[in-house]
């Protein structure tokens, strides 16, 4: 039931993430704003969102999962609904960037790091892939629909929509998600029967900072930290971001577009749960060295794909979604196999945190590229190429073994 609630909360709450992709176009032709402004708001809510995820993983553990979701999601409902109402940049800025990102950055995947390892210990990575998946996919799985809002009834609705479909989850919460499994009588997925779960004690603010300084002077921190910052500059800062845009200089419509980008979403949550499959089982820093490599090489691609359309671009699609964030999974696993079962979600936190600077650099930096050049050919170019580095630096990470044990039987 924690497992199901989770997911559908973070399906349905991700979609608002995708909202700005759809209104970039909208925006530019009603109030002749740049794609850098409008990138510049993505990259507030980006920063935000990476940012807020040490301390709601904080307060998650503080203050329960449930109390913590349900106000994130609140955040979120009221930031859509007021979108609508926007006629000024430094309205975007506040409301989409600000208040949006505030409440998103609750429901970060530090929000699936939580679950997974307060309630499974058996089968943690499937689950970590899995609601990585819904976490994921639910920012482009929509796309269809809010793009056909966007040509067919005014970017307008996108907002309303996305705020209608965020406060249902809000229910689905207080019905369903559970802070511990000690609270139903239970123990975690796989635990023995004598599990005691760890008390947290201290301020969740401190909690967050003091993972921050136990992690700060290790190598693994930061090669983990740079790797997912160019994981998040090549996915929600470049393709999510401005993918529909760059579409449509070749002539592809926000529709036909949209639903590109909602083959990702389909393609992502079977390559996310195989990736969380694969990282029970095999070395995570050798499958984040193919996942790195493999992006970066499929990002080379991506211009003559969209000037050739059909299938070239149907082949992108389903490979890039596979891979969108297979790096996941394994960047969890690392995260707590070098700084602990209690600290590893904090720790991942930050190294999420990487993972949005990366997004706000792109979202803003290709809008910039555009502007200037005309094209987001160069853009793609940077991201191929920092994912190839990142690909050979995550071989960097101490080794803890390079067998995976199997996960004991249910």
């Amino acid at each position: 039931m924690v497992f199901g609630s989770a997911f559908a909360v973070l399906l349905l709450a991700a979609g608002t993430r995708s909202t700005m992709g759809v209104l970039i176009d909208p925006l530019h032709d009603e109030f002749g704003w740049s794609r850098a402004t409008i990138g510049f708001a993505v990259s507030i809510n980006v920063l935000l969102f990476g940012f807020i995820g040490p301390f709601a993983a904080a307060l998650q553990q503080k203050y329960g999962l449930r109390r913590v979701t349900m106000t994130a999601l609140s955040i979120i409902a009221v930031g859509a609904a007021l979108t609508t109402r926007i006629s000024a940049p430094w309205q975007l800025f506040l409301i989409w960037g600000l208040i949006v990102g505030t409440g998103t950055g609750c429901m970060a995947t530090v929000f699936a790091s939580t679950v997974a390892s307060r309630w499974f210990v058996a089968r943690r990575g499937l689950v970590t892939g899995a609601l990585t998946a819904a976490s994921a996919s639910g920012q482009l799985v929509f796309l269809p629909l809010l793009t056909y809002l966007a040509d067919n009834q005014g970017w307008r609705w996108v907002g309303t929509t996305v705020a209608i479909a965020v406060a249902v989850a809000i229910p689905v919460v207080f019905v369903f998600l559970r802070d511990n499994p000690i609270d139903v009588g239970l123990v975690p997925y796989g635990a023995a029967a004598d599990f005691r779960p760890a008390v947290v004690t201290g301020n969740p603010i401190a909690n967050a900072v003091g993972a921050l300084r136990g992690a700060w002077g290790t190598s693994t921190f930061w090669v983990l930290w740079l790797s997912f910052a160019v994981c998040g500059l090549s996915t929600s800062g470049l393709v999510q971001t401005h993918f529909i845009s760059a579409a449509h200089d070749h002539g592809i419509s926000h529709t036909q577009a949209g639903s590109y980008l909602a083959m990702i979403g389909i393609f992502d949550i079977v390559g996310t749960i195989a990736s969380g499959w694969l990282t029970d089982r095999y070395d995570p820093r050798k499958l984040l060295m193919g996942y790195y490599a493999l992006r970066g090489l499929s990002l080379f691609v991506l211009d003559p794909a969209l000037v050739s359309g059909g299938k070239s671009l149907f082949g992108f699609m389903t490979f890039y979604g596979l891979d969108w964030v297979a790096t996941v999974p394994p960047t969890i696993a690392l995260c707590i196999e070098h700084f602990g079962r209690d600290r590893g979600p904090l720790v991942y936190g930050w190294v999420f945190a990487g993972h949005q600077v990366g997004g706000a650099i792109a979202a803003w930096g290709a809008g910039w590229l555009h502007d200037t050049t005309g094209s987001y050919r160069s853009a793609f170019v940077v991201a191929g190429v920092a994912c190839v580095v990142a690909a050979v630096g995550v071989l960097s990470v101490p080794s803890r073994g390079t067998s995976r044990a199997r996960p004991a039987p249910a």
